[in-house]
């Protein structure tokens, strides 16, 4: 059975989620399961050292996301070479207290020239894709009842559902497309409902000894789960160096240039930093405003070709190394303009759905209408309405979008605050707003309903 179709408390989602990321990811207990090595826990220990001073064995296990014995083994072997001292007298509940010797200052200084990554235990590349792959966004199927059921509260009719729903069955890129104002970009972003399983996130990655950060609070959406007992011992639970989120959704828009989707180093913190659809991956990723980017739209859409067909992405470090990701994301593309002014034929084929988002009729109108007015604290009034829809829409031969009656509502009470310090919304009030609204080129042209 689908599990968007299944009715669970909070509770059971935060035990299901638990279950599943520790089958994901199970806790490491020793050092070779971290596929991590010595010496490079090591020197990430000694950061931490360096920038905090002194921590106690606890204090480290919790920062670096290891369990208390791994940190302690590699303790005693920076003991072994003089790195770390214990401090005396500052031993309390949570263990011993640990500080950098004069010599472990030295090489702290030295990895953080190296790196200036300082966070907890990196999972490496082949583990990190093995999870990755583990929790595809694609595994699930999508069914008519499962979209009903995630757009109850959003006017959107049956045949829209119903050509989406497949689409994202497909696993395959997706174009949306239409006038602006008619609810591409705010459904394509309701899109994750479909997708509750919690996922597992890395703080970052570590590609041989470089470290690449992945988690982004911007994007990820951290699950606060409540934890039984058996889930805090030693071996049981998750690996903690994964986050337990929802389904990511990156979005970008006019904004995005072709830089933003490589690997990113920042040179004054010597940091490396994930490209959107390596954050994105295992959730949804939104390429919004399609066309308005700086970039040329053919030089976005051959970015994608591979990684669209391979289902995995092409990365390069600043040293010149070479790796790959999965690529397991709902890509979709948004935009105003049609389709094949901005790629050929042959490209838009290997999109395989082309969906087209159009007017709304009177009836989806006042549906979207009335929410409106629920939202502004209006009360619906049908002569009011039928106004809106009949003397201006229709005789300015304005389309009917799903953006005219949150927008128009909005601007007709701002003005009947102003007017009478009240939010009792009239005709007069309407059309008020709708001549502040629309624009033309020419005051006497008339109105087209393109939005200003």
């Amino acid at each position: 059975m689908n599990t968007s179709e299944i009715v669970l408390t909070d509770n059971e989602w935060d035990q299901l989620g638990l279950m599943r990321a520790s089958k994901l990811a199970r806790r490491p207990t020793k050092l070779s399961d971290t596929g991590l090595t010595e010496t490079f826990v090591s020197d990430l220990i000694a950061k931490h050292l360096f920038d905090r001073g002194t921590l106690s064995l606890g204090e480290l296990s919790t920062i670096i996301a290891l369990a208390g014995s791994i940190i302690e083994g590699v303790l005693n072997f920076m003991r072994t070479e003089a790195r770390v001292e214990v401090r005396p007298g500052q031993a309390s509940s949570a263990g011993l207290a640990y500080t950098l010797t004069e010599r472990g200052r030295v090489t702290a200084l030295d990895a953080m020239m190296r790196s200036g990554y300082l966070g907890p235990a990196p999972v490496p590349l082949k583990y990190y894709a093995q999870v990755a792959r583990a929790q595809t966004i694609h595994k699930r199927s999508v069914t008519h009842d499962a979209m009903c059921v995630a757009f109850e509260d959003v006017v959107l009719g049956d045949e829209m559902l119903d050509r989406i729903g497949p689409a994202l069955n497909s696993g395959r890129a997706i174009f949306l497309y239409g006038p602006a104002g008619t609810g591409k970009t705010y459904i394509s972003q309701r899109l994750c409902r479909l997708f509750r399983h919690p996922t597992l996130i890395p703080h970052s990655i570590a590609i041989d000894d470089t470290v690449v950060q992945v988690f982004d609070p911007l994007i990820h959406k951290q699950l606060q789960l409540n934890p039984t007992s058996d889930n805090l011992k030693l071996g049981q639970g998750h690996d903690p160096r994964f986050v337990i989120c929802e389904r990511p959704v990156a979005i970008t828009g006019g904004e995005l240039t072709a830089e933003m989707l490589e690997i990113h180093y920042e040179p004054s913190t010597r940091l490396y930093e994930a490209p959107l659809q390596l954050k994105a991956n295992n959730g949804l990723f939104i390429i919004d405003d399609m066309g308005r980017q700086k970039v040329a739209p053919a030089a976005i859409f051959n970015r994608w070709i591979v990684p669209m067909e391979e289902k995995r992405d092409y990365l390069t470090l600043g040293s010149g190394r070479h790796f790959t990701v999965p690529f397991d994301v709902v890509l979709i593309f948004s935009t105003n303009i049609h389709p094949l002014e901005l790629a050929e034929e042959a490209f838009l084929r290997r999109i395989g759905y082309k969906i087209e988002f159009g007017t709304l009729t009177a009836e989806q109108y006042e549906h979207i209408w009335r929410g409106a007015c629920v939202a502004y604290q209006v009360e619906y009034q049908p002569h009011v309405l039928d106004y809106v829809i009949n003397e201006l829409h229709s005789k300015k031969n304005v389309a009917l979008l799903p953006c005219h009656p949150r927008d128009l509502l909005g601007m007709a009470v701002d003005h009947a605050v102003y007017e009478n310090n009240t939010r009792e919304v009239s005709i007069d009030h309407l059309c008020w707003a709708w001549d502040n609204y629309f624009v033309s080129v020419d005051k006497h042209a008339p109105i087209t309903g393109r939005r200003s």
